[in-house]
């Protein structure tokens, strides 16, 4: 077949390519075949990635074996642990856009024919989601695994969250940093992704749910047969699917991004899903509105199961009864089965070959662990865009809160005033200008969160902020992700202490019970915000971020009609 990667032989694009790739000891055979970039954020900044390098090679060898190339190529590594330590935060989010453009930058200017992408912390997932369906070459997203789980002395569990929640409650005296530290030393047991159902293990699902990773294969442990096995089969579907000219946009359909959500409220997952997957739609150049799906499925689809921290199963349990593909095939009733996925294969056809979930661990659609959706969206005078309130799946916790607002434009602040003892039982933290234009990126919300827990106010303070939670454990009454955020023209850059606020989960609202007129005033009369800082990387991302309900992509409002400019085949 005619390859893009191939030009008219004797031109100079052709002889200064073969000259590049004959000294990298490429045949005259090797270099006609099709060419597969294989897509890694390998890094040693973090243990997510520390093993992606091996699995790098075992996946060019695979590609090599089934008749193709293999190139690997490095992105930059996004991990929020680390690298949310600089910027306010900012550089998290915002690397997952960097990212997208990374791939961009060698799949397109190589004009490589496909690309397998080595999936890993959270922003991996969906940047390279966002670049497949921007570029639109056939592709496969390849889960790499998490990590073991430490182990207390007690007996219980403990990963990298209940390190960063514990954190919360030195300050008021809850933990020593002695036992701090203990926990610390044992909560990762080797390399791959936070345990638990985090924003990491919840992408990994979606990917499969979509149609772009091969069924059965999240979750799986880094470094299992399972996991080596299915890097092994995913090289060899690559070159299928290039030589077959299966395009993410043929798979990144409005029915697939549908059976993606209801995936993630299955599992009870990240709420930073929504976000991911509407920018994920954008990059793709579909028209779906991702909130209003969670809010529409959210009627039809609770809970089927109770990963840690929202119930007693362990991401290894959820392994071992059937994966994302049990998942699946338990929702059958609600999802589209016409759907196509990367391997050429109908989602049905998939299904009907999947063997049976273990249904304690997956209960059926209509047994939920719970009736209400985990992830529920908020809409009202506070929040005309939306914003996200996460719940337990085996907890349930208020389901309406009325208070005082506190306002607060910085995190630290925040956390000093709650560990003073200057927030009062009835209080509404407000949180702004944690946004993806006010920080620039998004400020992390989940230390003020964890704070509150940590002197005892959870569920007596409530917490309304605009900036980022934790995928894996948000506590108390939290709703987060306020849109239009306080950066922006809109309602939360309007509060001021001592205004009424309201949340009403199963009415879905949150309302500022501020007069119309009285908020016209303060609009009319607010100060213009600060600019958000103007060098550097985070700059750039200042001045092109899109609001979040797009996902806070970097492409404009024309993204349906978004059009690449591919290099000819004569230059």
């Amino acid at each position: 077949m005619e390859l893009r990667s191939n030009f008219p032989v004797g031109s100079p694009r052709w002889a200064t390519r073969r000259t590049q790739w004959k000294a990298l000891g490429l045949s005259d055979q090797d270099v006609v075949k099709p060419k597969i970039a294989v897509v890694n954020s390998s890094s040693k900044l973090a243990p997510c990635f520390s093993h992606l390098d091996d699995i790098a090679d075992e996946v060019v060898e695979a590609i090599r074996e089934a008749g193709a190339v293999g190139f690997e190529i490095r992105t930059v590594a996004p991990t929020d642990f680390i690298m949310a330590a600089g910027g306010r935060g900012g550089y998290v989010l915002s690397s997952r856009d960097l990212l997208a453009n990374d791939i961009e930058a060698a799949v397109e200017g190589g004009q490589l024919d496909g690309m397998i992408c080595l999936a890993s912390c959270d922003k991996t997932t969906p940047g390279q989601l966002m670049a497949a369906g921007r570029i639109n070459v056939p592709t496969i997203v390849v889960p790499c695994g998490y990590q073991p789980c430490g182990v207390l002395d007690n007996g219980e569990p403990a990963d990298i969250e209940e390190v960063f929640i514990k954190a919360g409650h030195v300050a008021t005296g809850g933990i020593t940093v002695e036992d701090l530290c203990t926990m610390s030393d044992r909560a990762i047991g080797g390399p791959g992704v936070c345990t638990g159902m985090g924003t990491a293990n919840t992408m990994h699902i979606m990917a499969e749910a979509l149609g772009m990773s091969l069924p059965g294969s999240a979750p799986v442990a880094a470094n299992s047969t399972a996991m080596w096995e299915n890097a092994r089969a995913s090289g060899r579907t690559i070159v299928e699917a290039v030589l077959a000219q299966r395009r993410p946009r043929d798979i990144l359909t409005p029915a697939a991004f549908r059976n993606a959500v209801a995936a993630v409220l299955a599992v009870s997952g990240s709420i930073n899903s929504v976000k991911h997957l509407q920018a994920i739609a954008v990059e793709a150049g579909v028209d779906v509105d991702i909130s209003a799906l969670f809010a529409e499925l959210g009627r039809e689809v609770g809970p089927l199961t109770a990963i840690r921290p929202s119930g007693p199963d362990s991401i290894e349990d959820l392994e071992a009864a059937g994966g994302a593909l049990g998942v699946l095939t338990q929702l059958q009733p609600v999802l589209g089965l016409e759907v196509a996925t990367i391997g050429g294969r109908t989602l049905g056809e998939v299904l009907q070959q999947a063997p049976e979930p273990d249904a304690k661990v997956i209960r059926p659609l209509h047994e939920p662990r719970a009736a209400h959706a985990t992830i529920q969206i908020l809409y009202g005078s506070l929040a005309p865009a939306g914003s996200i309130v996460k719940l337990s799946a085996t907890e349930r916790r208020q389901d309406s809160f009325e208070g005082t607002a506190r306002v607060f434009e910085d995190a630290a602040e925040a956390i000093a005033a709650i560990n003073a003892g200057q927030l009062d039982a009835g209080t509404v933290l407000v949180l702004r200008g944690l946004g993806p234009s006010g920080t620039p990126g998004m400020g992390m919300a989940s230390n003020v969160v964890f704070a509150l827990n940590g002197a005892g106010l959870t569920g007596q303070v409530a917490v309304v902020t605009d900036g980022q939670l934790s995928g894996l454990v948000n506590q108390g009454i939290v709703v987060g992700e306020v849109k239009p955020e306080g950066a922006l023209e809109g309602p939360l850059g309007l509060v001021h202490d001592g205004d009424r606020i309201r949340s009403d989960i199963p009415a879905g609202t949150v309302d500022l019970l501020v007069p119309a007129d009285e908020l016209e005033r303060r609009r009319l009369t607010r100060p213009a915000p600060e600019a958000a800082r103007t060098e550097g990387w985070l700059g750039v991302y200042a001045r092109t971020v899109t609001p979040l309900e797009r996902g806070a992509t970097l492409v404009p409002d024309a993204a349906p009609a978004l059009q690449l400019h591919h290099y000819s085949k004569d230059s």
